[in-house]
């Protein structure tokens, strides 16, 4: 079967050149061949080489003038070339011992590659021989596969699973990825049970790979296909138990809460689709820094750690979950705890202890404040200390916090959306008047020090706070000389003069 069109990039006829004046055989293989058959545009090329795939990447590099970067590790090299990478592996076969992740690998043939393969949508190869150049070499029936729209493994599951248990998280992934509102990719029912089988062999995994599958579910149109299926097969328990607690429904005296595991994905859903929607508009800006200056910059792509604060918004819960006889189920401070938690668990998952762990504590901690700032009216003060502490992360605060208005009720779902909308208004006032968006105190503790001639001590953070209160609080303007003036006033009634 020749599939025209699919192998028109300059690449394959290079790389089929330089296969044959090295005599190996050489072919595309794997999603690049997948994304072709379902019409996805794809930037990464496999290329599998019954010999050394190293040898050949270094010719083809030759050719193009590309600098070729090899994985010896690996047995594999990558080189880039017009828009496209594409990496090169020598065909092999792999074996597995019970106990452990890592395979024994031996040189082997195109068919011993396509055999190790997790699923058959992924087996498929295009070939880049002269004599049936772009010919599909499909032994386990991929492209049946793809047209009805399942995960199968080429081989017995419990032997695919059991070999790589993170081809457990693979098939959910993808399973994710591949879904779309009009065709729905499910696993198979044998390999689902299978996964069930063999779902404690996660622990043989580190959880950087366990990880790397998490954030790749988590940037899909619908994550939440994702979540359900990690959670029905079991491995939710082993890979995110916190998140395992928030289902379920407690009822006492005829009253039950939210169903929390479902709202949490519900919101994952929303955030995903608000998001998708924003970039397309333009209208979400990140701050970058580039050669040491901060810039602005349009959204394209998904924010993963919005994603991750999606997921975590409501972890806190469990722990908050109080009965009272008289209004019910509470989960009064659930946020706080979300947000003291967070730390631990990106620690638990590897995750990054850095700015982006905070970008996502910070959005737990404030998920609820945009329309709990909603009474009889929404006062600017209150909307000031929201844009200072959400700083430049405001809009995606206000992206989840839409998300996050949820209900079987249509009219409690519109009453919220119409405070929502409130708020909203009222900030872009406030900002627009105040702009307090990343905004920076006047006062710093260095123009304390040098105005009254003291060290370091506590009344220099009594004065910061007391001017940032100030103009929070609308007291005074948001400009050096009104602050310059509160200052003083505070200073002279704790004691302090300013020096001669």
């Amino acid at each position: 079967m020749t599939i025209e069109g699919f192998l028109e990039h300059p690449v394959f006829k290079i790389v089929s050149d330089a296969a044959r004046e090295s005599g190996v055989r050489a072919f595309v293989i794997g999603g690049y061949v997948r994304d072709c058959f379902l019409g996805r545009a794809s930037k990464d090329i496999d290329i599998v080489v019954e010999g050394s795939g190293i040898e050949l990447a270094q010719k083809v590099g030759n050719t193009v003038h590309s600098t070729v970067s090899v994985f010896k590790n690996f047995g594999t090299a990558m080189l880039k070339y017009h828009g496209v990478e594409v990496e090169f592996v020598g065909a092999r076969k792999e074996s597995y011992r019970r106990n452990s992740r890592k395979p024994i690998v031996e040189n082997g043939t195109l068919e011993d590659d396509q055999r190790r393969r997790d699923f058959t949508i992924n087996a498929m190869a295009f070939s880049l021989q002269k004599e049936d150049y772009g010919e599909l070499v499909d032994p386990f029936g991929g492209i049946r596969d793809l047209d009805k729209g399942i995960i199968r493994t080429p081989l017995d599951p419990d032997t695919t699973y059991s070999d790589d248990p993170l081809r457990m998280i693979r098939a959910i992934r993808f399973a994710t990825k591949l879904s779309t509102p009009d065709r729905k990719f499910t696993i198979v029912p044998e390999s689902l049970e299978s996964i069930k089988r063999n779902r404690e062999r996660v622990k043989i995994l580190s959880e950087e790979r366990i990880v790397e599958e998490l954030n790749k579910i988590l940037v899909c149109d619908r994550p939440s296909i994702g979540f359900r299926l990690l959670e029905e097969t079991g491995l939710l328990e082993y890979i995110l138990p916190e998140l395992l607690r928030l289902k379920g429904v407690e009822t006492v005296d005829g009253k039950g809460h939210k169903e929390n595991f479902s709202h949490t994905l519900e919101v994952l859903d929303n955030v995903a689709e608000y998001e998708s929607a924003a970039i397309r508009a333009g209208s979400l800006k990140d701050r970058i820094f580039e050669d040491g200056v901060e810039k602005e910059q349009v959204r394209t792509e998904p924010n993963l750690w919005l994603r991750w604060a999606a997921l975590l918004h409501d972890i806190g819960k469990p722990a908050s979950k109080r009965y009272d006889p008289q209004t019910g189920w509470t989960f009064h401070g659930h946020e706080v705890i979300g947000e003291r938690m967070i730390p631990k668990l990106f620690q638990k998952l590897k995750l990054p202890l850095n700015e982006k762990m905070k970008y996502v504590q910070k959005l737990v901690g404030l998920h609820l404040r945009p329309i709990a700032l909603v009474t009889d009216e929404v006062t600017d003060s209150a909307v000031r200390r929201l844009l200072f502490d959400a700083g430049n992360d405001i809009d995606d605060l206000m992206l989840l916090c839409n998300a996050d208005i949820t209900s079987k009720n249509p009219r409690k779902v519109e009453r919220l959306r119409r405070n929502f909308e409130t708020v909203r208004k009222k900030m872009a006032e406030v900002e627009e008047k105040d702009a307090l968006r990343n905004w920076k105190n006047p006062i710093s503790g260095e123009y304390i020090m040098e105005v009254f001639g003291i060290e370091p001590c506590r009344q220099i953070g009594l004065l910061k706070e007391a001017v940032k209160n100030a103009i929070l609080d609308g007291v005074i303007g948001n400009s050096f000389e009104e602050a310059d003036r509160y200052m003083r006033i505070r200073a002279a009634g704790i004691g302090l003069t300013p020096k001669s």
